[in-house]
Parts: C-alpha cells; sequence; structure tokens
C-alpha cells in the first residue's frame, strides 16, 4: 500500500490535470476491488469473522468518507483551488490524514485495551451523533477554518496567489509560503476532525488495530477518484446523512451492548458482566450498514428523479 501511495502521488506530481469520469471511474473500481481481494486474504489467513470485521469497516469508513467529500469541495472553494491542482491537494491531505488517524488508532486501541468502560462513552457518543445527523444538526454545512489553520496564517509569511502546485514561491525577492501549504493542512486536518466519529465507528466493529488502520487506508485511497466521480452527484446523494445516522446509532447501540458483555464498572450489576446483553454478530452489521446505504441510495435518486420530472413538467406548463 506505501507502494501504491508513493507511486499514485508521483503520477498526480508529474501530470497535474483533471481527471476524466471514465478515469476517476477506473480508479475507484480498482481501489475497491483491491479492498475486495484484502479481505479475501484476510479470510484466507485469519478466517471469516476478522474477514466479515474488514468488510464491515472498510464500508463503514467508505460510506463516512463520501460524507466528508461534502466538506472538501467547501475548502477547495473557500481557498480558490485550481481544478488541474486539486488531485495533489486531496492525495498530499490524504497521506497526512493517514498519519494522524494512524496515531489516533494506537492511542484509541491502547486505551481501550486498558480502560474497556471507555465503550460506553465511545457508544453514547455516537448515537448523539446519529441523533445530531438525522435531525439535521450537521456541521458540514459550512467550512471553519480550525486554530491550526489560523495559526499558520499569522506566523507563516504567505503569498497573495499561487504559484502552480507550488508550497513556496518567490515575492519581491523574498521566499514565502503559498496557499497551498494552508490547504493542505486543511484538508488533512479536517479529515482527522471527522476521524472523532469514524474511529469510534470502526472500533465498534473491530478492536484489532491492524484491521481498523487497514480499513481506514482502504477508505481514505480511493477517496480522491471518488471526489471527482461524484461531483455534482453529490447534492443528490439527499438521504445519505440519514443513512449514516442509522449506521452510526446501531453501532453505538452494538458498543454499549459490548461494554455491558464486558462490564467492570463497579455501579453497573456490581462490577460483574451483564448476561442478559447479547451480542451482535458482523453478518448482522454487514446486512444493516450495506441495507442502509443501499435503501438511501435508491431513494436519493429517486426523489432527485422526481424533482427533476416535476420541474420539467412546470417549465413546459409555462411555455
Amino acid at each position: 500500500m506505501v507502494a501504491v501511495l508513493v507511486t499514485d502521488l508521483v503520477v498526480v506530481g508529474r501530470r497535474p490535470h483533471v481527471p476524466s469520469m471514465r478515469e476517476s471511474a477506473t480508479w475507484v473500481a480498482f481501489y475497491v476491488g483491491l479492498a475486495l481481494l484484502y479481505g479475501l486474504v484476510v479470510w484466507a489467513v485469519g478466517g471469516s469473522q476478522p474477514a466479515g470485521e474488514f468488510y464491515a469497516g472498510w464500508v463503514t469508513e467508505y460510506s463516512l468518507s463520501v460524507d466528508n467529500l461534502f466538506v472538501f469541495v467547501l475548502i477547495m472553494s473557500r481557498f480558490a483551488v485550481p481544478r488541474e491542482h486539486q488531485q495533489r491537494v486531496l492525495m498530499v491531505g490524504i497521506i497526512i490524514a493517514l498519519v494522524l488517524r494512524g496515531a489516533f488508532i494506537l492511542a484509541g486501541a491502547a486505551l481501550l485495551e486498558q480502560f474497556t468502560w471507555l465503550f460506553y462513552l465511545f457508544g453514547a457518543f455516537l448515537v448523539y451523533t446519529a441523533v445530531k445527523l438525522a435531525v439535521g444538526e450537521d456541521d458540514d454545512e459550512e467550512f471553519r477554518e480550525n486554530a491550526m489553520i489560523r495559526a499558520l496564517r499569522r506566523v507563516l509569511p504567505l503569498s497573495p496567489g499561487y504559484d502552480g502546485a507550488r508550497v513556496r514561491t518567490v515575492v519581491d525577492g523574498r521566499r514565502v509560503w503559498t496557499p497551498m501549504l494552508v490547504v493542505f493542512v486543511a484538508i488533512g486536518t479536517t479529515d482527522l476532525l471527522f476521524a472523532f466519529d469514524s474511529i469510534p465507528a470502526i472500533f465498534g466493529l473491530t478492536q484489532d488495530p491492524f484491521l481498523v488502520f487497514a480499513t481506514n487506508l482502504f477508505a481514505l485511497m480511493g477517496l480522491r477518484q471518488l471526489y471527482f466521480l461524484l461531483g455534482g452527484l453529490l447534492d443528490r446523494l439527499v438521504y445519505l446523512p440519514v443513512a449514516l445516522a442509522v449506521i452510526l446509532g446501531f453501532i453505538g447501540v452494538k458498543l454499549v451492548l459490548e461494554a455491558l458483555h464486558a462490564n467492570t464498572l463497579p455501579f453497573v450489576n456490581g462490577g460483574e458482566p451483564v448476561p442478559w446483553a447479547p451480542e451482535v454478530p458482523i453478518w448482522l452489521s454487514l446486512v444493516v450498514i450495506v441495507g442502509a446505504l443501499g435503501v438511501a441510495t435508491a431513494a436519493s435518486l429517486l426523489r432527485t428523479r422526481r424533482g427533476r420530472a416535476l420541474a420539467d413538467r412546470e417549465d413546459a406548463d409555462r411555455d
């Protein structure tokens, strides 16, 4: 995967361009196929349980990443990034996000191994996030610069405009940074903020840090091409937040049940595991995740198609 990342980065760096729909679809299919193949390798090495955990985690992370694309579009627009350089921005941002998520995953795994009661907090947080998504209280409506980006603007001398895809340039004989650096940081750190939802969600499906990182890796790898493939189709996925709310809510409840099953809190059942707490099988998680996404996609496309047909009919009546 490191080799694929480096090759992808070199190709993008040497040939900045706006990928066609066909090129984007080919790369998305390649990364999806790579993830499916990787799941089969996990199955062959470790059995059906970890393979099922990988597939469930990958689909969940990928669906949450699609939601992140809304904000990436806003960031590109906010910083007026030239379209031919947006591939490189996404690639570097994704690499930054992978490094930061790797540290986040290691810390989360270490904490969960020592403090199983954290599953209660993770589960409650996911249910809270699901409720916010369901009622429409989503922060994706508007991009706001985080503290790191504001600090960069104050500390570093920035040029007023871009110089191709360079992060350093010369203005009036003085070497300064270009806004491209700020965009890189914006994409990477904003994606890390999304990890506060997605990392607890994946830990609700598997506690293996290797599988957790693998699902994040495969989900982020195809994100750049998906950005160009979906493009204007993002606003047609009107029911995607509902599907994500169902998925996050389901995983949140699953985490709470697992916390009850391995309970150590003294004020819950005297510090003993709760015997009636059921274990949710991984196949049920897969069914709920894939089913929610499938229903939401079909319903979204049907609604937008009907809306477009109604608009065309009204235009025809006016004529």
